[in-house]
């Protein structure tokens, strides 16, 4: 950390030297850190900010409008801390100055006494520097959105997340903030326009926009909580929504705030001329077409008047044309026409500002069809931002080639983690891994793309910590490497949810973002993953368990902070997590049905319910969280897609299949695998009842799946039996082991033991006795007793010769002699058994 050095004597000779070693120790400083150094602390410091109970705000009022606002936020932020009465006035003797460098008469004094350097803030962009002059606290600003961030790291480092409205992550209350001396900075962002795109609005974002406003647009008062979020996480810029909302023409007040506040608008890459498509969409049947080879001078009018609206502004112009809609405007690409277009555009521009066109900023969007315009030869004028763009899946399709790098104008790129488009959808949960975001994001930094980067979220939530990565990337795309990146998502815990949370906080959402990107909700079905070989069964479990571990630490947080907790960690795991064991079920459901096994009604059950559940998960998103704050933004369709769109009218619960029975138990047929075969009791092939009792099965008992026992227990067992049937297959043995579970019942009848018997296609009838020495005899107590009992079950293995079968199918079956025997699973070991406490997993079978 940087300290200010504080010499006694104050004579103009030691005032320049404080100055150039301070200056040199800030530039040393510089190269070590990309983001400001830790100048709060609660506990102890050099100037006590809220002494007195109060604490003032001294702001030039000719300063610009957005250091205002956010100057009023700080002081908001600064009773929700301490509890402190935080007032904005024009006193310079207040406890905290702020200014813009050349707007501000006190900042410009200090820089006239040599007290602050002019120098770091001269000529800079968006840079802010943080200092103590006396017992005063200057956060000085090289022009507006310098200070602005200057203000909102204040704000940080006191504890006011940048998510504390739009993911509710509540403030820490402290009694004390003190101020450490030194020079704080985070330099010169390394991006120079870095924005988000509200984009595919519907039905969320609008729904809820509607609920919380009552409007069926955005107006300001909905854009300015858009904005202080923005530029509370350093960004600069916003493309509006634009599916069926107008930003300029819904409500003038829109521009207007972004304007005051200091967020540069542009419109999206098939926007051009600062005008909305909704503007023409509500107005096609007067304008006509939207075609520039047979509708020019309406387009041309169309244009115009959108520039005349925008300019004074800093907003950035889109130029060029896409089809009507989002769509190619042909099949090939006719560069004549494109550069026609652009030509003209740029003399609207021109001849609307009053100046040269090169001085207003432009740029063309080269998405999708509309790089084979470049790539057939088309250019546009040096000052132009080329803007790439990813595929939508979050890979860079291009990036300028090195002769390429150094046009005035610079290099863009447009990201996703939110597509509409084939093969399908990504709207409902943020599916980009931390990873990838970062792999791409610095390739793309390290190939001269650094002018313009603009992400597209969608409704904004549940975007958060990708919208966070994104943000701080483009202010500094070389502060992580692949060793450090996760340092990135402990930082954003951390913030979000304190010292002691953020480490397992992190974990889990790191392993949210690497299972949740293996595949959208959108794309995932039955078939994804591989049922028959148990890697469906794997994916579904590793969710599962990191939901369970995120319930766990979910209980153990502090009740204020759980709404953000299920906004950012847990119902994004929780979501997807219910989405896999829904298709898990429908796979299962599928794959038992093809066998005619009666379970596969089971698992057509357990689609029903994950389905069901699904529903509550986002109503709860919806109703309960924050008390109900969110309602709407959780209303995307995501299970049902048979197309690229979510043109159906609502989820629909995947197909199932149910087995029809008769109601009696039996038909199961086995198949080897790996020389063994694995039977569950119940599943058994035929049985025989006695004279006074029946099969009865009872579920969950023992280690697997359930108990199979005669009932009633006190009738007679003659007669008595249950067949297995199986195939080994190609497989010819001499002889097989027979393992037998059933379980720990004791001698109760005091008959020296309990029996049953086991033969192999009706070969000859070996007898087991399975408790004779579980008793407490001496003998027995330490050596079978304890331990038999401890684990519940009792395994037998008989050995029986196997009879030649031209199929290879054979029948096994077990007699009880005894009652209350209660079987829990049969086992068939032709060479490949594998010893585990469960017996290993069941055999494939069909009915």
């Amino acid at each position: 950390m940087v300290r200010r050095l504080f010499l006694k004597d104050s004579s103009p000779i030691f005032i320049y030297m404080k100055t150039s070693i301070y200056l040199l120790l800030l530039l040393l400083f510089s190269l070590q850190l990309s983001a400001a150094d830790r100048f709060v602390n609660f506990d102890s410091g050099d100037v006590l900010l809220n002494d007195g109970g109060g604490v003032s705000i001294c702001l030039d009022a000719r300063d610009l409008k957005g250091v205002a606002i956010a100057a009023r936020n700080l002081a908001a932020d600064i009773r929700k801390v301490c509890g402190a009465e935080a007032v904005v006035g024009t006193d310079e003797r207040a406890g905290i100055l702020i200014g813009t460098l050349g707007h501000s008469t006190a900042i410009d004094r200090l820089v006239k006494r040599r007290l602050l350097d002019g120098g770091l803030l001269r000529g800079r962009r968006e840079k802010y520097i943080i200092t103590l002059v006396g017992r005063q606290l200057v956060i000085a600003g090289s022009d507006r959105r310098g200070t602005i961030y200057g203000i909102y790291e204040l704000s940080r480092q006191m504890g006011v997340s940048p998510w504390y409205d739009w993911a509710d992550v509540p403030v820490a209350r402290h009694d004390r903030i003190y101020i450490s001396r030194g020079i704080y900075t985070d330099g010169e962002p390394a991006v120079r326009y870095r924005g988000l795109f509200l984009n595919d609005e519907a039905p969320c974002l609008t729904s809820w926009v509607k609920h919380t406003y009552g409007t069926d647009y955005g107006d300001h008062r909905f854009y300015a909580r858009v904005f202080e979020l923005i530029l509370r996480l350093k960004g600069n810029m916003l493309w509006p929504a634009m599916w069926g909302w107008a930003f300029y023409a819904d409500d003038p007040e829109n521009s207007h705030t972004a304007d005051e506040m200091g967020v540069i608008m542009g419109t999206s890459h098939h926007e051009p001329m600062a005008r909305n498509h909704q503007e023409w969409a509500r107005r096609r049947k007067d304008y006509g077409a939207w075609n520039y080879q047979t509708n020019q001078t309406v387009l041309d009018r169309f244009f115009r008047e959108g520039i005349e609206r925008m300019k004074g502004t800093e907003d950035i112009v889109t130029i060029g044309m896409r089809g009507d809609g989002d769509e190619a405007m042909s099949e090939e690409a006719d560069t004549r026409l494109m550069q026609r277009i652009v030509e003209n555009q740029r003399r609207i521009i021109a001849d609307v500002t009053r100046r040269p066109a090169k001085e207003t900023p432009q740029v063309w969007a080269l998405y999708k069809e509309v790089l084979d315009y470049y790539d057939k030869g088309m250019r546009v004028p040096d000052d132009v931002t080329m803007l790439l763009c990813d595929d939508n899946w979050g890979n860079v399709r291009r990036v300028p080639a090195a002769k390429e790098r150094n046009r005035a104008g610079g290099w863009g790129l447009y990201y996703h983690v939110d597509y509409v488009g084939a093969p399908r959808n990504s709207k409902w949960l943020n599916v980009t891994p931390t990873q990838n975001m970062w792999e791409q994001l610095q390739l793309a930094y390290n190939y001269g793309i650094d002018r313009l980067w603009i992400l597209n979220v969608g409704d904004l939530k549940p975007m958060e910590y990708p919208i966070s990565l994104f943000m701080d990337m483009a202010w500094n795309p070389r502060r992580y490497d692949a060793a450090t990146l996760t340092d990135h998502t402990l930082g954003f815990c951390r913030e979000q949810f304190g010292e002691e949370q953020a480490p397992e906080a992190a974990r889990i959402l790191n392993l949210v973002g690497k299972y949740n990107g293996r595949i959208t909700a959108e794309m995932l079905d039955a078939s994804t993953y591989n049922v028959a070989t148990g890697e469906w069964r794997r994916v579904a479990d590793d969710y599962m368990r990191l939901e369970a571990e995120a319930l766990r630490q979910y209980l153990s947080l502090r009740p204020e902070l759980r709404d953000a907790y299920r906004e950012l960690v847990l119902f994004p795991l929780q979501a997807m997590s219910n989405v896999y064991q829904m298709y898990y079920a429908q796979a299962m459901n599928h794959f038992l049905y093809e066998r005619n096994d009666p379970d596969a009604n089971l698992w057509a059950d357990r689609v029903g319910e994950a389905f069901r559940r699904d529903s509550l998960l986002c109503a709860a998103y919806n109703h309960d969280i924050a008390g109900g704050k969110w309602n709407g933004m959780m209303t995307q369709k995501h299970i049902g897609y048979t197309s690229w769109n979510d043109d159906f009218p609502r989820d629909k619960m995947p197909e199932v299949h149910r087995v029809e029975t008769d109601g009696r138990p039996g038909g199961f047929v086995f198949e080897a695998r790996d020389s063994v075969v694995a039977m569950e009791a119940e599943h058994l092939f035929a049985c025989l009842p006695s004279s006074g009792a029946r099969w009865t099965v009872i579920p969950y008992m023992g280690r697997t799946r359930s108990g199979l026992t005669l009932m009633p227990n006190t009738a007679p067992v003659a007669g008595a039996s249950l067949s297995y049937r199986f195939s080994l297959g190609a497989l010819r043995p001499s002889e097989v082991n027979v393992r037998v579970m059933v379980k720990s019942t004791l001698d109760f009848l005091n008959r020296g033991g309990l029996r049953y018997t086991v033969s192999l296609d009706g070969g000859q009838e070996r007898e087991v006795n399975f408790n004779a020495r579980l008793n407490e005899r001496k003998e027995n107590i330490y050596t079978v007793y304890y331990p038999t009992v401890a684990r519940r079950v009792v395994e037998s293995v008989v050995t029986l010769p196997v009879p030649p079968s031209p199929d290879g199918c054979h029948t096994l079956t077990i007699r009880p002699l005894d009652p209350a025997i209660v079987f829990e699973k049969v086992l068939v070991d032709a060479g490949g058994y594998k010893p585990g406490y469960l017996m290993m997993e069941e055999s494939p079978c069909r009915r």
